[in-house]
């Protein structure tokens, strides 16, 4: 059976543009607070296959989106290359003992790191057995940019101030960590394939905490590592990149990939002028839409119009916020998909 989203990222002709959206399994769904409860914490919700499958199924079930997007979270990887994580109450995911230098990633191994994800693996295979042959299944990473980020600040940040005084001190060391972190990319996206994923998405989330020059060598230049190693070994999996806040220099986006995520802040006509010829395009609608019908059905008409249907998925411009109400998330869905 064909899959919408597939054949919308492969830029064939559909009936709609397919329809999801990021953080669409999470704490606006009832349903999702409920398992994250039995299942205790955040990380050990990730690390069970049964119940991380459960809540990526729930959008599916609840909302009838044509693409379920694995549970899990980009951090996953920096934490089984041997980092200590914690996701912390109203403050988030914590590294308490941030890389500093050289000797601090010695001990990092792609191989092993990738190997220890098994509990992803595992939710996929079991996911995709239980999900039905006409919706697609997203696998995804974090970029290494934006792992590194994290890594080195140790937690979410304002200024990048660690890892950017690194950047222009130490640019051997930062290259160095960026290389170990994209090796184990690469087999982690591949594992994911291998274990049932139909197409894969690389999260830059602080893209643009870097100027242009630096972005492109210390952040893009490896997500283009990443895609064109996929390409090589599964050239029918299409491959989603999502720098986030790159609206500046469209132009300088170039690489072996099929879909470019537009976040809300780049104009829909902008990343359509720039890029729609070269990529079918993934997004925009702003996430606070969503509190409103009104300002939903005004959103998508306003995509509609410069994207005609064509070479387009809908998502929002960056992850549904926990607090919008269900039936908003269901009427943007139908809405899109002319089951209005």
């Amino acid at each position: 059976m064909n899959k919408i989203f597939i054949d919308a990222c492969q830029g064939k002709d559909v009936p709609y543009s397919p329809v999801w959206m990021m953080r669409q399994a999470g704490r606006y769904l009832p349903e999702y607070r409920a398992v994250r409860k039995d299942a205790g914490d955040f990380l050990s919700l990730c690390k069970n296959p049964k119940l991380a499958s459960d809540v990526t199924l729930q959008p599916i079930d609840i909302l009838d989106v044509d693409a379920a997007i694995m549970f899990s979270d980009i951090l996953v990887v920096p934490l089984e290359l041997g980092m200590k994580l914690d996701f912390i109450p109203n403050v988030g995911p914590v590294f308490s003992d941030p890389i500093k230098s050289i000797k601090d990633i010695q001990d990092f191994d792609p191989v092993k790191c990738a190997n220890n994800l098994s509990y992803v693996y595992d939710m996929l295979k079991i996911t995709r057995d239980r999900l039905d042959d006409s919706k697609a299944l997203i696998g995804f990473c974090g970029a290494p940019w934006t792992l590194v980020t994290y890594m080195i600040e140790g937690t979410g940040s304002k200024t990048y101030a660690n890892v950017k005084k690194l950047i222009y001190t130490n640019p051997e060391f930062i290259h160095s960590l960026l290389k170990v972190l994209t090796e184990s990319l690469k087999l982690y996206l591949e594992k994911q394939i291998l274990s049932g994923a139909d197409a894969v998405m690389i999260f830059d989330s602080w893209a643009s905490a870097l100027e242009k020059d630096t972005y492109l060598e210390f952040g893009w230049k490896y997500i283009q590592e990443i895609s064109t190693y996929i390409k090589s070994k599964y050239p029918h999996i299409p491959i989603i990149a999502f720098p986030k806040g790159v609206s500046g220099y469209l132009e300088e986006i170039d690489g072996d990939f099929d879909v470019f995520g537009v976040d809300w802040s780049t104009p829909i006509d902008l990343a359509h002028k720039k890029l729609g010829s070269k990529y079918v395009l993934q997004g925009n609608l702003e996430p606070t839409r969503l509190y409103s019908k009104d300002a939903i059905k005004e959103g998508v008409e306003k995509i509609k119009k410069v994207m005609q249907n064509k070479r387009h998925i809908f998502n929002l411009g960056h992850g549904i916020l926990p607090d919008v109400p269900v039936e908003n998330a269901k009427y943007f869905v139908k809405l899109v998909q002319d089951k209005l």
